[in-house]
């Protein structure tokens, strides 16, 4: 636990439904870029609002192997993976050079508890401009009830979703309506800023969120999530099923929200009745 941690898990996890909503009613205009986020269901494992962003491929957040809070300079990542808090990423993201656009946002449920829990499906929504100038995305979201588990890239042009044309593309590069990045139990991160032994674990029922034992440590791909089996989290969900490597966790889906087929088609009537008339 570091000494900067000193704001309540309900707070955070305010401030992260807020800005999941704030996402949800600015956009869904035809046009827009949407995310999902589509909790697979195979563990008893929630995940807090999820943080994302569209940019060059300049924006790395961290590496594994070294501390959390080595490349950004910030507590960013640590606010993420112990308490599920996207202010401080949200602030480094807006601030960073040479991001074009700043298309941030955060995928959140509409109804319920702020996690994402197994079964559940968080959206999210951003206008897009011109998207050849942000190919990459990334994204950073706190494993639900743990110390500082989460899951993120630490590789920035790990997932490059558009191309030099605007487009939408798949993992290959071919153009597609829907990029999906799955996401297994093998791709879970250890922040190792917090041991991960379930005392101060945000998001626990009968812990204090703003506790913890430091660690000190480096960021590690893998974490052992058998302290929390047996625990309950904030949701009432008693956590009885962890998750294998190769296990789908979750999926993230990006599209672009489609013209409604009922406009289509009366768009279609609208032209077919000038035609007539034009004659």
């Amino acid at each position: 636990m570091s000494s900067g941690k000193r704001v309540s898990v309900v707070a955070c996890a305010g401030v992260a439904l807020s800005a999941g909503l704030a996402s949800l009613a600015s956009a869904q205009a035809v046009g827009d870029i949407q995310i999902d986020v589509v909790h697979a269901g195979n563990t008893d494992f929630s995940l807090t609002p999820v943080w994302f962003g569209f940019h060059n491929g300049q924006f790395d957040m961290f590496d594994v192997g070294a501390p959390a809070a080595s490349v950004l300079g910030t507590n960013a990542v640590e606010l993420i993976a112990e308490l599920g808090d996207v202010s401080q990423i949200t602030a480094d993201f807006t601030a960073a050079p040479g991001i074009p656009g700043d298309i941030q946002g955060v995928v959140a449920t509409t109804t319920g508890p702020p996690p994402i829990e197994p079964g559940e499906t968080g959206t999210g929504f951003v206008t897009p401009i011109n998207p050849s100038a942000y190919q990459y995305f990334s994204f950073l979201s706190m494993v639900v009830p743990t110390n500082d588990t989460f899951i993120g890239n630490d590789d920035p042009v790990a997932y490059q979703v558009f191309n030099a044309n605007d487009e939408l593309i798949d993992e290959f590069g071919n153009p597609t309506d829907l990029r999906v990045i799955t996401i297994t139990g093998a791709d879970i991160l250890d922040a190792a800023t917090e041991i991960n032994n379930g005392f101060g674990a945000a998001f626990t029922q009968g812990q204090d969120g703003t506790q913890g034992d430091i660690e000190n440590g480096n960021v590690t791909l893998g974490s052992d999530l058998s302290a929390f089996l047996g625990v309950t989290d904030v949701t009432g969900r008693s956590i009885l099923d962890t998750i294998d490597p190769g296990e789908v966790f979750a999926t993230v889906e990006i599209s672009i929200v489609p013209e409604p087929a009922a406009a289509s088609t009366l768009a279609g009537l609208g032209l077919l009745g000038l035609l007539r008339r034009r004659r």
